[in-house]
Parts: C-alpha cells; sequence; structure tokens
C-alpha cells in the first residue's frame, strides 16, 4: 500500500467507524428504559470500542455487489451485535475467565454474571431482529441465514466448544486449523458475504462469489494468527485485553505450534491468498472497476499488525 493510499484507507476507516459508532448507538435500545441494567450491559458490551473489522468488511464488500447504505448498516450492526454476545460470554468465569475487554472490565466484571449471561443472549436476538428489516424480504432471508450458519454449531459456537476441549493439549495444524476456522473465520467469513448479499448478490457469478468466500477465508485465518501474534508479543495495555493468556491458560495458538516466526510466515502466505482470491473477484464483469480496493486494504491493515 503506498503512503497516499495508506493514507486514505485510513480516513475510510475512521469515518466508517465513527458512522457505525452512531448507528450503532441510535439503533440500539436506548438507556433508561426498563429492564436499565440489561440495557446498559448491552451497549456496554457494543460501544465505545473495538476495531470494527466485521463491520468495515461488511460495508467494503458491499461496494461489490452495490449494496444500498441502510442495508450496509444493518448487516453492519448484526455482525458487531453477535461479534459483542460471543465475547460477552467467552469472557465469563466458566470460558476464558477474562476481567479485561477492549481496555476495560469485562460485562461480568462490571454488571455480574446474570446480567452479562442475559445481555450476551439479547445481543445476539437483537441481531437478527435487525437484520428481519431489510429488503427486500429475500435479502432479509438470506442475510440471516449466513449470519445464523456463522454463529452457530457449524461455526462459531461449536469453535468455542473444540477450543475448551483443546486447552492442555497438543493439536496438530489441521485441528488447529479447523478450530479457528470456525470459532473466528465462520464469522469474518459472513462479514463479507453479508456486506455483499446486501446488494445485487444474485448479478455476481460463480468465479466473484467463490473469491469473496476464499478471501474470507484466508482473512479468517490470518485474523487469528496474527491475534496468536499479538498476544505474546504486546502488553496488555496495548491489547486492551490480558496479554499472554493464552500461554498461560496452556491453550494451543499459531505461535505454539509454528513459533513466532513461523506464524509471522504464516500470516503473510494467507495475505497473498487472500489478494489471489480478489483477482477473482475483479475479473467479473458484474463487479465495478476498484470495487474490491477496500478489502485488500483491510487484509494489509490486519497482516500489518503482526509486525
Amino acid at each position: 500500500m503506498t503512503e497516499a493510499s495508506e493514507n486514505d484507507f485510513k480516513v475510510w476507516m475512521t469515518e466508517t467507524a465513527r458512522h457505525f459508532e452512531w448507528y450503532a448507538d441510535s439503533t440500539l435500545p436506548k438507556p433508561g428504559r426498563e429492564p436499565r441494567r440489561l440495557i446498559g450491559a448491552m451497549r456496554y458490551a457494543v460501544l465505545g470500542g473495538g476495531k470494527r473489522v466485521r463491520a468495515l468488511l461488511a460495508y467494503a464488500a458491499g461496494a461489490v455487489s452495490g449494496a444500498s447504505p441502510e442495508a450496509l448498516d444493518r448487516a453492519a450492526l448484526a455482525l458487531e451485535l453477535v461479534h459483542a454476545y460471543s465475547l460477552v460470554h467467552d469472557d465469563m468465569p466458566s470460558m476464558d475467565n477474562d476481567t479485561l475487554r477492549r481496555g476495560k472490565p469485562t460485562v461480568h466484571v462490571q454488571y455480574g454474571e446474570a446480567t452479562a449471561m442475559l445481555a450476551g443472549d439479547a445481543l445476539q436476538t437483537e441481531a437478527f431482529t435487525v437484520l428481519a428489516a431489510v429488503e427486500p424480504p429475500a435479502a432479509a432471508a438470506r442475510l440471516c441465514a449466513t449470519l445464523a450458519r456463522a454463529a452457530g454449531v457449524r461455526g462459531m459456537c461449536g469453535g468455542q466448544a473444540l477450543d475448551l476441549a483443546m486447552v492442555g493439549g497438543h493439536p496438530g495444524e489441521a485441528e488447529l486449523l479447523r478450530m479457528q476456522a470456525m470459532k473466528t473465520g465462520a464469522l469474518i467469513q459472513a462479514a463479507v458475504l453479508c456486506g455483499a448479499q446486501a446488494g445485487d448478490w444474485d448479478r455476481l457469478g460463480d468465479g466473484a462469489r467463490g473469491g469473496l468466500a476464499a478471501y474470507a477465508d484466508a482473512l479468517g485465518v490470518a485474523f487469528q494468527v496474527v491475534d496468536d501474534i499479538l498476544d505474546c508479543t504486546q502488553d496488555t495495555a496495548t491489547l486492551g485485553k490480558t496479554a499472554g493468556k493464552d500461554e498461560k491458560d496452556d491453550k494451543p495458538t499459531w505461535v505454539s505450534l509454528l513459533g513466532l516466526e513461523g506464524a509471522r510466515t504464516r500470516a503473510r502466505e494467507l495475505h497473498d491468498r487472500a489478494n489471489a482470491a480478489l483477482a477473482l473477484v475483479s475479473a467479473d464483469p458484474a463487479v465495478p472497476e476498484g470495487a474490491v480496493d477496500r478489502l485488500a486494504q483491510i487484509a494489509d491493515y490486519v497482516i500489518a499488525r503482526s509486525h
């Protein structure tokens, strides 16, 4: 990425994230209403923090299919609500037992375990309420189905179950890849697909659809590889969550499997794979020129964090 394009991307990322924060704040249940404590916990979990990678991916992928701003807002918010719910539940004592998220106390620390559990449940159902209002109804149904598959037993929840089962174990590369492709990668893929499906999905050929899925697959694994690298190279203040916790909890990671430099090499390989997949998307005559540029820049941004 040239300096000019990097600056352009940073401006886009900042402005898009700011718009998303406004939309999320205005769409979530309003503070002060009953049940106040539950609504407070929901808003605390979602607003004011996070990289918003899933939302950014949805907005970027919408350019491929000409999605409307309103449909993309709803897709982006639904994705971030599901992501937030997963973090609330993952941080609880019965799961990862973490006390810090996005630089502030986790939801169960701030609001108690019972309210945190309810907040996660409510955020998940709120996501589908948001998506159900997308027009036309056929698009809403497709988006709901895509997100539900990514969040369920064949995706995020199933991956978390595999992750818990692997604690203290020594899985091979294929097992680790399967777990992380489900736990992290499935929602990354949903972000890309939902962004494109929010527009004229039917006009895209098989090559473009397959390219988007392949890009998302590579980026989803790369995102987790980079996260594993950061967990052992950055401090808690920089990460906004407890550093070194994976090693402390004896959880398998790409760094424990490949070593630090091996993990960085794998991230670069996945970056190349993501860019090759985007070339397939660009080759579709139905895709506007330059429509994949933001997706490519997001991949650059994710990989740059590993160095």
